[in-house]
């Protein structure tokens, strides 16, 4: 059996066990406390969240695999923090190899960096659990709240200016439509993983474009 046999086997097998595991735990807490949940509580609760989180499930399927390999896909979507930290991680891995997206490299590299941030990650957060009461004080700063809020906006901006580089033709498009449609519809900002999939067909569409009429 070849690598990319062995990453589905095991990819989905622990994928059906994490999933077991996390309805095991509401599941035990109900049985240890002899408690229910309230059912038509729990269904009108599921009805306001199940369509959005299942369809922005969907679309980061769809839209993170491509860039994420079999592997690091799979990793990445048990261990969470997808936009955040793993697609990031994967893209600033790949961009200092200088490594294909879709060759054997890319993937093997992609599960190694996903891999390591997941490690990074889990130390982190013990080191915050332990050191809670100390840094307490300085994460709830006014001072450095700023700076907390901007920096998911600062670790894309980074990344996007070496990708809008290598491809500016391409970028122009979906850059222009998102920031237009922010600036029109604010409250759109709150809808990023269901816009994601948008910016990624205009950027087809226009590359296709522009490939048909030898631009690219």
């Amino acid at each position: 059996m070849d690598y990319r046999e062995n990453t589905h086997r095991f990819g989905r097998f622990w994928v059906l066990t994490v999933i077991v595991l996390l309805l095991l735990v509401p599941v035990a807490i109900g049985l240890y406390y002899q408690v229910l949940p309230d059912w038509n509580g729990l269904w009108r609760g599921l009805l306001g969240v199940v369509p959005i989180f299942w369809t922005v499930g969907a679309i980061e399927v769809f839209t993170y695999t491509p860039m994420l390999g079999a592997g690091g896909t799979y990793l990445a979507f048990i261990t969470g923090n997808l936009t955040n930290l793993k697609v990031p991680c994967v893209l600033n891995a790949l961009q200092a190899a200088d490594a294909k997206q879709g060759s054997e490299e890319a993937e093997v590299l992609s599960t190694v960096a996903v891999a390591v941030s997941s490690f990074v990650t889990m130390s982190v957060i013990a080191l915050g659990v332990l050191l809670l009461t100390q840094i307490q004080p300085l994460i709830e700063s006014e001072t450095l709240q700023p700076a907390f809020d901007n920096i998911l906006p600062a670790l894309f901006g980074g990344l996007g200016v070496v990708f809008i580089s290598k491809g500016w033709k391409i970028a122009v498009a979906p850059l222009v439509f998102m920031v237009m449609l922010f600036i029109l519809v604010p409250s759109l900002a709150g809808s990023v993983g269901i816009l994601v999939p948008v910016g990624a067909l205009i950027a087809i569409g226009v590359s296709r474009i522009l490939y048909r009429r030898k631009l690219l």
